[in-house]
Order: C-alpha cells, then structure tokens, then sequence
C-alpha cells in the first residue's frame, strides 16, 4: 500500500472513486465529476491535506482535510471492495492529526446517509450526529420552465465585491456560516474549471442587489451553488423568480438536470420552496462533528 498526496492530474480518478463508493452505499451514482472535485479542493493545500492510498498503482481510498473559520472540515471515500481493511481509520487519523495541528477546536465530518461503516467509524472515533443536508434535483421537460415573475438580470463581473456582500449576508443566519473576504471568495470563483459568469443572476432594488444565483454546469447537467436573498427583501418571490430564471437558462442550453444542495433543516423554508418548484431530494449526507480542544 502506498500513501501519496493528490495532484489536478488525480481528479478524475478522485471523482470516480468517490462515485463508485456512493453507488455502492445509496445504489446510485452521485455524478461527481472533475468540476466538483475542482470546486472541493481549489482552496486546499493538495501536498499536506490530501491523501491518496494505492494498491500496485490503483486507487483505492482518497481524501482531503481543510481547516475552514474555527471548524476543520474532512472528506473522503474507500473503494467499496476494499472496505473493511482500515483505510478509512487510516484516513481520518491523518486527517484529524493535521487539523489539530492546524488549530481546529472542533472537526466535521461527512458521510452518505445510510453508510453503515462510515457511521461505525465515526461514533468509534468520538464523532456525533449534527446535521443532514439533502441533494435536490428536478429534470426539465421539453417546455421551456415558467418565466420568472420577477426581474431577473445578469451579473457584471464589475459588482464582484457587491454581489459578494450580498452573499454572504443571505447566508449570515444559515447553519455554520463562514464569511470570506472579498479576495479569497473571488479568486476561487475565477480558478474553478467551470466558471462562467454568464449563468450568474441577480434581483436587483434600484441601487442594490436584493438577491442572487451563483449557477455552474457540472458534467451534463447544472448545479446551483448558491441561492440567496437578502433579509430585507425576504418574501417577495424572489428566490422563485432565481430559479425559475435559472431553469430557463439552463433549458435553453439543452441542459436538462439541474441540482443543488440545502440544508434539510435549513431555517428560511427553503426546502419547501424547491420541492413548489419540482425538485425532489436524491441523496442524503450527514455532518458528524468532534471536539478536539
């Protein structure tokens, strides 16, 4: 067996690795591809905080550890055929050891719903149940979705930081909310793959940006991966008119999936808004947390 860090040239394996795992776990695939690996490790230090584990040159386990605000976030996947053989203790001890050298008071962890050896895993290593976040996703027909109710316009990359401080107050009273700065924020925007300022939205009031889509295509289909409104702004069918905009775009590119994540308990209502608008939950994770300080 041999331990190595990940390199951009692992991606797709890391990707198909992490599919074949959830299919084996929930019997379907979870569609990662390459921009979503992209996406989780864009900001991570790939020789200190990620591990992949071989035999004779294939890969068989993999994962990676960040340290985000007060709270170290760890990931990671065994080929289903080698479960059982203690590399998922193998990486969660790496893991854990270099966020708390890191300074991490507490760690997170996450796991697919209903993955046993995950679940013993982590109850063994101190972990406790916080939180479960759903994958939602609607398939669009061959009409175009409704037209939004609501102005919706196009985000100019000159209103980066606006869009940005509008962001990050929609999700100031979500659960574990981590401001960024500007900069950070922005230059991860910029270096992912797949990024595309065209399938970015905005409801704006006069001077001010009320509310706002962050969308990406990953593989075939489109993700929203970020949807948020403003406090003020608040029930007047903006977050609707967002995503009816976006399912429009997207139809109008051929793309016929869309996706997203949420919070399932998440405090604005809004898994009820996305199931009113046709999405359906396809996958289920939990948060495990640890203290370690």
């Amino acid at each position: 067996m041999n331990t190595r860090p990940a390199t951009r040239d692992d991606f797709p394996a890391i990707a198909e690795l992490f599919n074949a795992a959830d299919e084996a776990a929930i019997g379907r695939p979870a569609s990662i591809d390459v921009h979503e690996v992209d996406a989780w490790l864009g900001s991570v230090n790939l020789e200190t905080n990620t591990w992949l584990f071989e035999e004779e040159g294939d890969l068989v386990a993999a994962g990676f550890a960040q340290l985000h605000g007060d709270v170290g976030i760890l990931a990671g996947s065994v080929r289903p055929d080698r479960c059982g053989l203690g590399y998922g203790s193998a990486f969660v001890e790496r893991a854990e050891r270099r966020l708390v050298d890191e300074g991490a008071p507490r760690l997170h962890a996450f796991a697919v719903a209903g993955d046993d050896r995950a679940t013993e895993l982590f109850r063994i290593r101190g972990f406790v149940e916080v939180r479960r976040f759903w994958e939602m996703e609607i398939e669009l027909g061959g009409e175009p979705p409704a037209e939004p109710t609501v102005p919706v316009e196009l985000f100019r990359e000159d209103e980066g930081p606006a869009f940005h401080a509008a962001l990050e107050e929609a999700f100031a009273d979500h659960w574990e909310p981590h401001p960024e700065p500007f900069e950070s924020w922005w230059d991860r925007q910029v270096a992912r793959s797949n990024y595309d300022p065209s399938l970015w939205f905005v409801v704006r009031d006069g001077d001010e940006i009320a509310a706002i889509a962050r969308n990406e295509t990953r593989g075939s289909g489109g993700y929203v991966g970020a949807l948020g409104v403003r406090r003020p702004w608040r029930g007047r069918g903006y977050a609707r008119a967002l995503l009816h905009h976006t399912f429009r775009e997207f139809h109008r590119r051929g793309v016929r999936k869309v996706t997203l994540g949420v919070d399932a308990a998440n405090p604005t209502g809004a898994t009820r808004l996305y199931e009113s608008v046709g999405m359906h939950a396809t996958r289920e994770d939990v948060v495990w947390e640890k203290a370690v300080a």
